[in-house]
Order: structure tokens, then sequence, then C-alpha cells
């Protein structure tokens, strides 16, 4: 084979190392930013009673002059 086409296979075969790199990095990278936006544990249940009414927060007042609309639904 003539030197321009073993130079062309040498140059080929550089690019797809490069590019198997690429990916191997941005996938590390995906996997670690995704475990990392996660909260961390321990996860636990709260135990709630259907029959007690939720502490709701009070109903803003308005403040120079403004309105404040505030409406709470009991949902059964």
């Amino acid at each position: 084979m003539d030197m321009a086409g073993e130079r062309r296979r040498r140059v080929w075969r550089r690019v797809v190392i490069v590019w198997a790199l690429v990916v191997a990095v941005a996938g590390g990278l995906t996997l670690w930013m995704q475990d990392s936006t996660e909260p961390q544990g321990p996860y636990v249940w709260e135990n709630t009673d259907p029959e007690e009414t939720p502490d709701l927060p009070p109903c803003p007042t308005p403040e120079e002059g403004g309105a404040v609309l505030c409406a709470y639904a009991e949902v059964d």
C-alpha cells in the first residue's frame, strides 16, 4: 500500500480512538451529574392521619394597597 493510504488509515484510527474516549468521558460525566442531583437519603415515609386537618399558613395581608387572594380547599 502506498504512503498516502497508510497515513489515511492512521488518521482514521486516531479519530476513532478520540471519538471513543469522548463518548466514554461524556457518559461518565452524565452518570456522575445525574447522581449528584438526587437528594441524599435516608428516605422515609411520613405518617399522616386523614381525619386530621393540616396546619395551613395564614393568608398574607395586603401591604401598600395591594390585593391578596387566599383560598384553601379541603379534598376528601
